[in-house]
């Protein structure tokens, strides 16, 4: 059974790149599903609330990083929702040829994987 995967990006700035990765779990071997349980709405009321309910449901989460992920403020809050249920995470590089950032809540010791399918398949079996 695939792994339910909670993904947290830059709704802003790196749309395109979850699309990629929900592209990516699509394939035969795929060892991962996407849920769409992101946040792509305002940040208004409860929504951290619901967005916590969303990211329990998930096996993991990927935090896609792009070049504004530091300001990105619901990235953050996701990562931190992760953090404290104990969900396991990883940090995806989004771009191979640019300055990628962490959230501001990501730890000193996260380490931000490169984007290939031999190294998305290892980190969602655990290899991290």
């Amino acid at each position: 059974m695939a792994t339910r995967v909670y993904t947290a990006f830059d709704y802003d700035n790196d749309e395109f790149l979850r699309t990629a990765l929900v592209g990516q779990s699509k394939n035969e071997d795929s060892p991962f599903e996407i849920c769409d349980w992101s946040v792509q709405e305002p940040f208004t009321g409860d929504w951290k609330r619901k967005a916590r309910v969303r990211v329990k449901k998930c096996g993991q989460m990927i935090v896609i990083c792009g070049e504004h992920t530091h300001t990105a403020a619901g990235v953050a809050a996701e990562l931190e929702i992760a953090q404290e249920e104990g969900i396991p995470y990883f940090l995806l590089k989004g771009y191979p040829d640019k300055a990628c950032t962490k959230p501001t809540t990501a730890k000193d010791t996260d380490k931000m994987y490169s984007w290939t399918w031999p190294n998305l398949k290892a980190l969602i079996g655990g290899g991290r």
